[in-house]
């Protein structure tokens, strides 16, 4: 009886404490609350697309030529904030942007957080700012966006950068990720997770190479975790990975034509670097170059080789670059 009464009260507790981190968050995040401690907020601007409020960066000189960044699953423009003013500088229009239900964009109810739909917003973004071209740069999931992206709106796109990408379904084994797909658990787990920087911190230290867990900081924490923190994020998070589908973009791949480069961490355990080989298999008129002591986020963990290896690419009119091998970096071919 003693044990049925324990067992009874900790499932109250548990129950209440659920009722509570649900009833008392936030409806979202309000952009002038918060935008103070947003880097880079000065390069910040708004535009609606198809009705929702999208948040972007924007570096350099709007005559260079276009270069669209586009992040990865619960992250945003932030990952970026290193790499954006480099890769400007070097002579580009840079616009780090942030998807549907992340970063600053809004977090609407009524999208459906598909990659293809994704995909859609970016190409229907670009037609809004006048950019009838750009290259294309997308990490990780972003990375399946920008797959996306080439393969459905191909005159859009001048060529393509794939950073870790995911170009599959096999994300979706993750225990997390399957957990989140059982009705009820997935609401009940995800603001919680989202909200606690102890698991933030250990997801970091799975996401970047050992060799770089310095970066692992308080304000790096709170940057990822602070738009994330309100019911429209919980709730967009959640969507994604339960309408996660990408294996068309793998087994497709073979008809990009653009010239594209595939950029990987040596060290990535999220998106294993098997993917990109395949990638670079299929995709004709490619090259891969592998960052070694680099984990998920090159363009974070290695960002001067990064803005060096994209910028040369970019200005390359048939995307090449120049055979390496050195401390930091592997080009595969």
């Amino acid at each position: 009886m003693k044990k049925r009464n324990l067992a009874l009260a900790f499932g109250g507790a548990v129950g209440a404490a659920v009722a509570v981190k649900l009833l008392t968050r936030d409806a979202t995040v309000n952009w002038d609350d918060v935008s103070d401690k947003v880097i880079h907020s000065e390069h910040s601007h708004f535009v609606n697309v198809d009705g929702a409020r999208v948040h972007y960066q924007e570096f350099g000189d709007a005559t260079k030529p276009a270069m669209i960044l586009i992040h990865g699953y619960t992250a945003s423009v932030y990952v970026w904030k290193t790499v954006a003013p480099m890769i400007a500088e070097a002579g580009f229009h840079v616009i780090a942007v942030d998807l549907l239900g992340f970063g600053y964009s809004e977090k609407p109810s009524w999208f459906d957080y598909s990659i293809q739909s994704q995909a859609r917003m970016i190409s229907r973004f670009m037609n809004r700012l006048g950019i009838g071209k750009a290259t294309i740069v997308g990490s990780s999931y972003g990375g399946a966006v920008a797959l996306n992206l080439t393969l459905d709106n191909a005159e859009s796109v001048e060529k393509l950068v794939l950073v870790d990408a995911v170009c599959n379904d096999e994300p979706k084994n993750h225990p997390l990720l399957k957990l989140a797909s059982l009705p009820g658990v997935g609401e009940t787990m995800t603001p919680f997770l989202l909200d606690s920087k102890a698991f933030l911190r250990m997801r970091m230290r799975g996401t970047l190479a050992k060799a770089n867990h310095a970066m692992i900081t308080d304000d790096r924490i709170e940057s990822i975790r602070r738009p994330l923190r309100a019911a429209d994020g919980h709730r967009s998070v959640l969507a994604t990975s339960r309408n996660w589908s990408a294996n068309r973009l793998e087994q497709d791949a073979y008809l990009i034509n653009q010239p594209t480069l595939i950029i990987w961490g040596d060290s990535d355990t999220v998106i294993p670097i098997k993917n990109g080989y395949k990638l670079h298999e299929k995709i004709l008129n490619s090259r891969f170059v592998i960052l070694k002591d680099c984990g998920h986020v090159p363009q974070e963990e290695k960002s001067e080789i990064f803005a060096e290896l994209v910028s040369e690419f970019c200005h390359d009119k048939k995307g090449k670059i120049a055979d390496r091998e050195t401390d930091d970096s592997r080009l595969v071919a």
